[in-house]
C-alpha cells in the first residue's frame, strides 16, 4: 500500500516539475501554506482490555490487531524563512482513518471478531524545522524537515464485536493526547507569474509517543441478558504515513526586476558635409591653376561619398558696390560650377548662387580689399 502511494506521489510530482518555468527563490520572511491529501496508518494494536464481566472475569490480554483504511489529511502552516534555506514553521494538522476490520481477536478465548467500526481522528499543533536545498535541482527546491508537537487522538464510535457464547463488544468514544514527532520530505515548485507562490508535494511520517489508555465499555450477551462493564484498553503502535499536495505563498518574495529595455539604436549620423574654398583675384571671376586643382579635388571626392547635393556659393569683399558685388559673386559661382561639370560632376547635382559681400569670412568695414573674402565655397552634402 505504501509503495503504491509513493509511486503515485512521484507521478504527480513529475508534471509539476516539468511545468515549472524558473528556479524557485529562497524563502525569506513570513509565508503561509495549506495542503491536503491522504493518510495511511499502520495497523494499531488494542492491548490489555480490562473489565469484569461474568463468565469472562479479569480480561487482561492483548486481543485486537486492527486494520484501517486510507483516510484524509489536511495541514495549515505559518512560517518564517531565514533566506539561507532554513525555515521555522507552526502547523495545525488533521488526519482521519476509519477502522475497517480486525485481523485477530482473542478476548481470552471468548471469540473471534466479526466486525469493527468507527474511526480515529488525530489533530493538533506541530513545530517544524525545515531546510531547503536551493539550487540543487533545476526548477525544483527539495526540502527535508523534522517536527515535534502535541496530538489529540479521538476514537469516534469505535466498536469491535466478537463471536462466541458472550458475543463481546469493546466500544469507546474517548479522546487522549500525547506528544508526537514527524519527519518531512518534500519539494516546492514556484509559479513564475506570481512571485512568492509555489506548489508543494510532501511525504510525512508521524509517530505518537507512548501508549494511550482509553476508557471503554465491554458488553456481553448471554441467556440472562446483556451486561456492560466499564474498563480500559491501550492503543499503540501508531504510525501515520501522510501524502500532501498544497500551495504556499511567501510574503517576503520580491518581484523579479523587469527586463532591461533594449538600448535605443542610434540613427546613423549623417555624413559630415565636406567643403572646399576657392579664392579669386580682386575683381576677377577667372580660375587660377590653384583654383582648378581645388575644384578637381572636390569633384574627385564627390565620387567617393554618397551625396545628395553640391552647393557652390560665391562671395566678394566689400571694395565694390553691393549691386556690383552681387553680380561678381554669381559669376564666380558659375565659373566654379562649370569647372565641376568638366571634372565629371552632374549639372543636376549642383546648385550655384551668389551672396555678394555678405557672410564675410574676415569681418571688415566697407571698401576693404580682403583676399579671403573673395571666394567660392563648395559644400558637398
Amino acid at each position: 500500500m505504501i509503495r503504491s502511494a509513493l509511486w503515485a506521489t512521484t507521478m504527480l510530482m513529475v508534471p509539476l516539475a516539468a511545468q515549472a518555468q524558473a528556479p524557485a527563490e529562497p524563502v525569506l520572511g513570513i509565508y503561509l501554506g495549506a495542503a491536503g491529501g491522504f493518510n495511511i496508518k499502520t495497523n494499531p494494536n488494542v492491548n490489555n482490555i480490562e473489565s469484569s464481566v461474568p463468565g469472562a472475569a479479569g480480561l487482561t490480554t492483548p486481543n485486537l490487531n486492527l486494520s484501517t483504511g486510507i483516510g484524509g489529511a489536511a495541514v495549515g502552516t505559518i512560517g518564517y524563512g531565514l533566506g539561507n534555506g532554513l525555515r521555522v514553521e507552526i502547523e495545525m494538522d488533521y488526519r482521519g482513518n476509519s477502522f475497517s476490520r480486525t485481523s485477530r481477536n482473542n478476548l481470552s478465548g471468548v471469540g473471534v471478531s466479526t466486525g469493527t467500526g468507527g474511526s480515529e481522528k488525530l489533530y493538533g499543533p506541530m513545530v517544524n524545522l525545515d531546510y531547503d536545498f536551493n539550487g540543487l535541482v533545476p526548477y525544483v527546491v527539495p526540502y527535508i524537515g523534522v517536527g515535534l508537537g502535541y496530538q489529540r487522538a479521538h476514537l469516534d464510535n469505535f466498536a469491535a464485536t466478537g463471536a462466541g457464547p458472550l458475543a463481546p463488544t469493546v466500544s469507546s468514544d474517548d479522546t487522549r493526547a500525547s506528544f508526537a514527532v514527524q519527519g518531512i520530505l518534500g519539494g516546492a515548485f514556484n509559479i513564475p507569474q506570481v512571485p512568492g507562490l509555489a506548489l508543494t508535494a510532501e511525504y510525512r511520517i508521524m509517530a505518537l509517543t507512548g501508549t494511550r489508555t482509553y476508557n471503554a465499555t465491554l458488553t456481553t450477551t448471554s441467556a440472562t441478558g446483556t451486561t456492560s462493564r466499564f474498563g480500559k484498553f491501550e492503543l499503540g503502535h501508531d504510525l501515520n504515513n501522510t501524502f500532501l499536495f498544497g500551495i504556499r505563498y511567501n510574503f517576503g518574495a520580491e518581484a523579479p526586476p523587469p527586463p532591461a529595455a533594449p538600448a535605443p539604436i542610434a540613427a546613423p549620423a549623417p555624413a559630415p558635409a565636406r567643403s572646399y574654398l576657392v579664392f579669386f583675384d580682386w575683381d576677377k571671376a577667372t580660375l587660377t591653376d590653384r583654383a582648378r586643382q581645388i575644384i578637381k579635388d572636390a569633384a574627385d571626392n564627390s565620387t567617393r561619398v554618397q551625396y545628395t547635393r553640391i552647393e557652390v556659393n560665391g562671395y566678394t569683399d566689400t571694395s565694390g558696390t553691393p549691386q556690383y558685388n552681387q553680380g561678381l559673386s554669381v559669376r564666380r559661382a558659375q565659373a566654379v560650377a562649370g569647372e565641376l561639370v568638366k571634372d565629371g560632376v552632374p549639372q543636376s547635382a549642383i546648385t550655384a548662387q551668389g551672396f555678394g559681400d555678405t557672410h564675410l569670412l574676415v569681418s571688415t568695414g566697407p571698401g576693404v580689399r580682403e583676399p579671403q573674402n573673395r571666394r567660392v565655397e563648395i559644400i558637398i552634402h
